[in-house]
Protein backbone atom coordinates (compact mmCIF):
# COMPACT_ATOMS: atom_id res chain seq x y z
CA UNK A 1 0.00 0.00 0.00
CA UNK A 2 1.24 3.69 -0.98
CA UNK A 3 2.23 6.49 1.98
CA UNK A 4 -0.87 8.22 0.21
CA UNK A 5 -3.40 5.45 0.20
CA UNK A 6 -2.47 4.84 3.92
CA UNK A 7 -2.82 8.49 4.61
CA UNK A 8 -6.07 8.98 2.60
CA UNK A 9 -7.65 5.83 4.87
CA UNK A 10 -6.77 7.24 8.11
CA UNK A 11 -7.94 10.68 7.03
CA UNK A 12 -11.52 8.64 6.11
CA UNK A 13 -11.49 6.29 8.75
CA UNK A 14 -11.57 9.61 11.27
CA UNK A 15 -14.26 11.23 9.09
CA UNK A 16 -16.13 8.03 9.38
CA UNK A 17 -15.43 7.07 12.42
CA UNK A 18 -14.93 10.24 14.39
CA UNK A 19 -13.39 9.55 18.25
CA UNK A 20 -14.14 11.48 21.22
CA UNK A 21 -17.57 12.53 19.35
CA UNK A 22 -19.97 14.30 22.21
CA UNK A 23 -20.03 16.68 24.32
CA UNK A 24 -18.87 17.19 28.25
CA UNK A 25 -20.86 17.85 31.34
CA UNK A 26 -19.53 19.33 34.23
CA UNK A 27 -17.26 21.86 34.18
CA UNK A 28 -15.17 21.99 31.26
CA UNK A 29 -14.03 24.67 29.06
CA UNK A 30 -16.14 25.33 25.84
CA UNK A 31 -15.04 26.76 22.48
CA UNK A 32 -16.69 26.93 18.81
CA UNK A 33 -15.35 27.39 15.05
CA UNK A 34 -16.59 28.49 11.72
CA UNK A 35 -14.96 28.22 8.47
CA UNK A 36 -17.31 31.06 6.54
CA UNK A 37 -15.66 29.89 3.26
CA UNK A 38 -17.35 26.44 3.69
CA UNK A 39 -19.35 26.34 6.04
CA UNK A 40 -17.71 23.89 7.94
CA UNK A 41 -18.41 23.96 11.78
CA UNK A 42 -16.61 22.72 14.98
CA UNK A 43 -17.47 22.49 18.85
CA UNK A 44 -14.64 21.67 21.49
CA UNK A 45 -15.24 20.35 24.99
CA UNK A 46 -12.17 20.58 27.03
CA UNK A 47 -11.59 19.31 30.38
CA UNK A 48 -7.88 20.42 32.49
CA UNK A 49 -6.90 18.92 35.79
CA UNK A 50 -4.11 19.57 37.20
CA UNK A 51 -2.47 21.82 34.01
CA UNK A 52 -3.40 18.20 32.02
CA UNK A 53 -6.03 17.29 29.65
CA UNK A 54 -8.69 14.70 31.06
CA UNK A 55 -11.20 15.06 29.03
CA UNK A 56 -12.05 16.05 25.47
CA UNK A 57 -15.21 15.64 23.19
CA UNK A 58 -15.64 17.23 19.87
CA UNK A 59 -18.92 17.78 17.46
CA UNK A 60 -18.47 19.52 14.03
CA UNK A 61 -20.06 19.53 10.47
CA UNK A 62 -17.87 19.90 7.42
CA UNK A 63 -15.63 17.94 5.37
CA UNK A 64 -13.69 14.84 5.52
CA UNK A 65 -10.31 17.31 6.38
CA UNK A 66 -11.87 19.17 9.14
CA UNK A 67 -13.78 16.48 10.33
CA UNK A 68 -10.81 14.01 10.20
CA UNK A 69 -8.36 16.50 11.56
CA UNK A 70 -10.42 17.16 14.80
CA UNK A 71 -11.02 13.81 15.55
CA UNK A 72 -7.03 13.58 15.43
CA UNK A 73 -6.36 16.40 17.32
CA UNK A 74 -8.82 15.02 20.27
CA UNK A 75 -7.12 12.09 20.53
CA UNK A 76 -3.85 13.29 20.37
CA UNK A 77 -5.03 15.80 23.41
CA UNK A 78 -5.24 13.28 26.22
CA UNK A 79 -3.38 13.47 29.26
CA UNK A 80 -0.79 16.03 27.29
CA UNK A 81 0.12 19.19 29.52
CA UNK A 82 -1.12 22.53 28.24
CA UNK A 83 2.83 23.29 27.23
CA UNK A 84 2.73 20.09 25.43
CA UNK A 85 -1.10 21.18 23.86
CA UNK A 86 0.80 24.51 22.57
CA UNK A 87 3.92 23.01 21.39
CA UNK A 88 1.73 19.97 19.45
CA UNK A 89 -0.73 23.04 18.06
CA UNK A 90 2.33 25.01 16.96
CA UNK A 91 4.39 21.87 15.18
CA UNK A 92 0.58 20.81 13.78
CA UNK A 93 0.42 24.51 12.29
CA UNK A 94 4.42 24.26 10.72
CA UNK A 95 3.43 21.02 9.16
CA UNK A 96 0.78 22.89 7.41
CA UNK A 97 2.95 25.95 6.71
CA UNK A 98 0.44 27.85 8.63
CA UNK A 99 3.31 29.28 10.56
CA UNK A 100 6.68 29.60 9.68
CA UNK A 101 9.56 27.15 10.47
CA UNK A 102 10.64 24.15 9.29
CA UNK A 103 7.86 21.02 8.95
CA UNK A 104 8.60 19.10 12.05
CA UNK A 105 7.60 15.90 10.11
CA UNK A 106 11.02 15.08 8.61
CA UNK A 107 11.53 11.99 6.67
CA UNK A 108 15.14 11.70 8.25
CA UNK A 109 14.04 12.41 11.84
CA UNK A 110 13.32 9.25 13.58
CA UNK A 111 10.10 8.76 15.75
CA UNK A 112 6.53 10.52 14.76
CA UNK A 113 6.05 13.83 15.82
CA UNK A 114 1.97 14.41 15.70
CA UNK A 115 1.33 10.05 15.31
CA UNK A 116 -1.84 10.02 12.66
CA UNK A 117 -2.23 14.02 12.37
CA UNK A 118 1.05 13.25 9.92
CA UNK A 119 -1.68 11.82 7.60
CA UNK A 120 -3.04 15.41 6.88
CA UNK A 121 0.28 17.13 6.01
CA UNK A 122 -0.48 16.29 2.05
CA UNK A 123 -3.49 18.76 2.74
CA UNK A 124 -0.81 21.47 2.26
CA UNK A 125 -0.58 20.87 -1.44
CA UNK A 126 -4.06 22.28 -1.46
CA UNK A 127 -3.92 26.10 0.31
CA UNK A 128 -7.62 26.23 -0.02
CA UNK A 129 -7.89 23.05 2.30
CA UNK A 130 -5.45 24.06 4.67
CA UNK A 131 -8.09 26.28 6.44
CA UNK A 132 -9.96 23.18 6.47
CA UNK A 133 -7.28 21.26 8.25
CA UNK A 134 -6.82 24.19 10.81
CA UNK A 135 -10.44 25.06 11.86
CA UNK A 136 -10.29 22.30 15.03
CA UNK A 137 -6.79 23.10 15.94
CA UNK A 138 -8.14 27.61 15.68
CA UNK A 139 -10.83 26.28 17.73
CA UNK A 140 -8.53 24.77 20.44
CA UNK A 141 -5.99 27.52 20.57
CA UNK A 142 -9.36 29.87 21.50
CA UNK A 143 -10.46 26.84 24.46
CA UNK A 144 -6.77 27.65 25.75
CA UNK A 145 -7.05 31.03 25.83
CA UNK A 146 -10.55 30.70 27.79
CA UNK A 147 -8.55 28.26 30.05
CA UNK A 148 -6.20 31.10 30.36
CA UNK A 149 -8.25 33.61 30.97
CA UNK A 150 -10.67 31.54 33.43
CA UNK A 151 -7.58 30.83 35.97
Amino acid sequence: MALDELYREVILDHYRNPRRKGSLDGDHIHAEGQNPSCGDEFSLDLRIDDDTVSDVAIQGIGCSISQASGSMMAEALMGKTLNEVVEMTHNFKRMMGIVEGDNPVDADRPGSVLGDLEALQGVRKFPVRVKCADLPWTTLESAIKNAEGAA
